[in-house]
């Protein structure tokens, strides 16, 4: 990779690390819900008059759409809401990846190896030390949100494995249509019509500024760079810069919003990367007699859209 793609690479990582931190500053300014359907909005306007036609099955959008959107992004948002860090929500998000490897076996009938099995261990151990750390310090069910948030994505990456989209920035913006509606509907029921109006009333720079960020920052400069990278090298090349957001995520939530990062922490931080990094980069899965499957750990040259969206 040439210095100035892999100064992207990292770029992009740091983007998608940094955006929580944006998030929260954002929820200060909105509904957890309302915040995000704008956010999709903000992404999927613009845009779509840029990528073109849709490239695939609209069943496929559709169904992304509402899983990664709504269900995911719902999750993250009300969960950091409900005072779930910024720097751990971008490390636990990273446990989609064993989701993902799960979903794929039961659904694609896609055998983790030996090493797969392994690194799914270590990310579950991992998990589990997070979650001490946050129950003595934080709000468990928020907690347990972004875990759900990150099963959900786990099942997006398998739809999206099953869509095959042949342009990667061409379906997110055309994803990020799909959760607008219904997210706002549901900040109207659950958040209330005179809350939402109040935040949209109280816009300022500042709360402009997060959406902006996380819309065309994160979801359309951060997709168009990653889907550039992967057009001009190989998956096993790219995809590991995906294990650098929660670096970046934890390190700028420290530096701007000065959460602390404890020992627990930490030690959760090197279980999840590492049982991350052995789930995704391990040996190639084995064959299910009598069903044709690729073996790529990556899904055939396509991994799992790395942490902080997939929609950013």
């Amino acid at each position: 990779m040439r210095p100035s793609h892999l100064l992207l690479a990292v770029l992009v990582a740091a983007v998608w690390g940094v955006n929580f931190t944006v998030i929260e500053i954002g929820l200060d300014h909105f509904p957890p819900l309302l915040f995000s359907a704008l956010r999709f909005l903000a992404a999927a306007l613009p845009a779509v008059f840029l990528v073109g036609r849709p490239k695939v099955a609209w069943k496929w959008i559709v169904a992304v759409g509402l899983v990664l959107g709504v269900a995911k992004f719902g999750l993250v948002f009300v969960g950091m809401d409900a005072g779930m860090p910024a720097g751990l929500s971008s490390l636990v998000l990273q446990i989609q990846a064993v989701f993902t490897a799960v979903i794929a076996a039961a659904v694609l009938r896609e055998r983790p190896s030996r090493v797969q099995a392994l690194g799914m261990l270590v990310a579950l151990v991992g998990i589990g030390v997070a979650a001490l750390d946050e129950g003595t310090s934080g709000p468990l069910g928020a907690f347990l949100m972004v875990v759900g948030a990150a099963a959900a994505w786990g099942v997006s990456n398998v739809l999206t494995r099953k869509a095959s989209p042949p342009d990667a920035l061409n379906f997110m913006v055309w994803v990020s249509t799909v959760p607008v509606l219904p997210l706002l509907a549901l900040s109207l029921l659950t958040e209330g019509p005179a809350e939402d109006l109040a935040a949209l009333r109280a816009l300022d720079w500042q709360g402009t500024g997060t959406i902006l960020f996380v819309a065309w920052v994160s979801t359309v400069f951060g997709f168009g760079a990653w889907g550039w990278l992967l057009r001009r090298h190989p998956a096993s090349t790219v995809a590991p810069f995906s294990l650098l957001v929660p670096v970046f995520g934890m390190s700028s939530a420290a530096l701007f919003l000065g959460e602390s990062v404890t020992p627990l922490r930490w030690c959760a931080a090197a279980l999840l990367v590492g049982g991350v990094a052995l789930t995704t980069f391990g040996p190639a899965r084995r064959r299910v007699p009598g069903v044709t499957v690729r073996t790529s750990p990556q899904f055939a040259g396509r991994p799992p859209v790395p942490a902080e969206e997939s929609v950013r």
